[in-house]
């Protein structure tokens, strides 16, 4: 199944058989088969609430959540479409500020597919074309759209007029469709830039800055970067974003990470950076504190997996599948731990780095026990043993977290502090052995 999409509703269900039937079975960047999907459809990309198109290798959906609290702190209604899902599909369609319900869901879907059977349009086309219709038929004051893959070519760039677009953390991923070097990835995220909208972007190395800049160049957009249009400062408890003439001082997000932080400040600079909404000083600080978004350093709560462990313990849940991921999350555990022992429980994709996701983790952690990620290929649980294990850790192999929860407990009954990671399809089976799906 296309992205592990399955739905306890028999509408919805029926409706993704068909579309696993139809697509290809492969992502396929491009923008012909949307645009001629849409048409049939009767364009609803052109009339959106106003939109907040976000792209990155990492953090695009911690900025977007960011985005969402601001604009419903300030007592406005919010589209989202967000990639992938954790537990349901219904996670990618935020109609309004919820979860869209599954009779619609399953409507809109079969609607698209009607008109999408020649088109050999892909899962995530398709999927795009349904939140489209979704937004264009439902009011709210805004709408924010996650890229789901680059930029350029991705399917949600058929958006002709956001009012904004932002660039987050950019980072190696994705090689195969994006490039090799991060200078051919960050041209391809620049490629949301469109003519006369503002285009905001973290501080990167020299050369990605002038990729980015001549990418917004030839598309007629201006460039507002942070370090030269926009700063922020994070302090122990307080984030500080400034541009021309504006400052705000925020709590630091309760979003786990120094990295959360700076995701913040971005999703603040472009706030700041159109004019479609006014978003007071007030929504953009209870943003910090408002914001949540699962499975990124998502302390789990008591729950069947939580319960397997002993009185005490901490479970912790993180998606990093890359390099640039795993950076962040290595902090966090430093600081998490205080002296206490950490088990990494890992999964990872097979086209991931695990050699470099692993390297980055393992002065964080003591022990590895190794996870296939059902329904997905993946590193064989004894690549990665051997991996860790030549990083100087203990390892051993499981059939599944629950399972590893289980070792861990055996091993001792004082309580530990557990990271399962490497995977957000392996985040999403977790999130649902826990019985704490996304709302």
């Amino acid at each position: 199944m296309p992205d592990h999409a399955v739905s306890s509703s028999p509408a919805v269900q029926a409706q993704l058989d068909r579309l696993t039937a139809l697509s290809p079975g492969a992502d396929i960047l491009g923008l012909e088969r949307i645009t001629a999907l849409l048409a049939r459809l009767g364009d609803p990309h052109l009339n959106l609430p106003p939109v907040f198109h976000v792209a990155g290798t990492n953090g695009k959906g911690s900025t977007c959540a960011f985005l969402r609290a601001a604009i419903e702190a300030a007592g406005l209604s919010v589209h989202v479409y967000s990639s992938p899902h954790l537990v349901r599909f219904n996670e990618r369609i935020r109609l309004a500020g919820k979860l869209i319900e599954d009779d619609l869901l399953a409507a809109l879907l079969s609607e698209v597919l009607d008109h999408a059977a020649d088109l050999q349009a892909s899962f995530f086309e398709v999927t795009t074309a349904a939140a489209f219709l979704a937004f264009a038929r439902t009011p709210a004051a805004a709408t924010i759209v996650e890229v789901g893959l680059g930029g350029r070519l991705d399917a949600t760039n058929v958006i002709p007029n956001p009012v904004v677009t932002g660039i987050a953390a950019l980072g190696i991923d994705h090689q195969s469709f994006l490039g090799d070097t991060l200078l051919e990835i960050a041209g391809e995220k620049a490629g949301i830039a469109k003519p006369g909208v503002p285009l905001v972007t973290m501080d990167y190395p020299k050369a990605l800055r002038a990729k980015i800049a001549a990418v917004a160049d030839a598309a007629d957009a201006p460039v507002f970067a942070r370090g030269t249009a926009w700063t922020s400062e994070t302090a122990r408890s307080t984030v500080r974003y400034e541009d021309t003439g504006f400052s705000v001082v925020t709590n630091r997000p309760r979003l786990v990470g120094a990295h959360q932080s700076r995701n913040l400040a971005l999703a603040i600079a472009m706030l700041r950076h159109q004019g479609a909404l006014h978003i007071p000083e007030a929504a953009m600080r209870a943003a910090a504190d408002w914001a949540h978004w699962p499975a990124r350093m998502q302390r789990l709560s008591d729950g069947p997996l939580l319960g397997r462990l002993p009185d005490g313990s901490e479970l912790w849940l993180d998606g990093a599948h890359n390099p640039n991921a795993a950076q962040p999350v290595a902090r966090a555990l430093r600081t998490l731990a205080k002296g206490r022992p950490v088990t990494l429980i890992l999964g990872m994709l097979a086209n991931k780095d695990a050699d470099a996701v692993i390297r980055i983790l393992s002065p964080s952690v003591g022990h590895v026990i190794a996870v296939p990620v059902p329904g997905h290929p993946h590193h064989a649980p004894e690549t990665l043993t051997t991996l860790a294990q030549s990083f100087g850790k203990t390892a051993e192999i499981s059939a599944d977290p629950a399972n590893a929860l289980d070792l861990i407990a055996a091993h001792g009954d004082r309580p530990n502090l557990v990271l399962i990671a490497g995977s957000l399809y392996l985040a999403g089976e977790v999130l649902a052995a826990n019985d704490q799906p996304p709302d």
